[in-house]
């Protein structure tokens, strides 16, 4: 009997060791789609201003392009977008 309850007690300390793992696990995946969602909420990369605009509405602010290619802002509430020229290069959530 006591071979099998020193068995047992591996068993029940290798799943109590496992446990924290799986947790994090879960926890990550889950962080991956919280962002995979926000990501989608705002503009993709190769849009065009006119679609931001249409999709979102006018800026709260706009920052003139500067640099070759020029690069140019327009900030929103939560977010910014970056244009090359008149397409997005980025979004960014903001954290203000």
């Amino acid at each position: 009997m006591p071979v099998r309850a020193a068995k047992i007690g591996v068993l029940a300390l290798g799943l109590a060791l496992f446990a924290p793992i799986a947790s994090a696990d879960r926890l990550l995946i889950d962080n991956v789609r919280q962002a995979d969602q926000i990501r989608s909420e705002r503009p993709q990369n190769g849009e065009t201003m006119d679609q931001v605009a249409r999709r979102y509405g006018d800026p709260g602010d706009r920052v003139e392009a500067v640099g070759e290619p020029p690069i140019s802002r327009w900030i929103y509430d939560g977010f910014t977008v970056y244009f090359e020229h008149d397409r997005v290069l980025h979004s960014v959530e903001r954290h203000d």
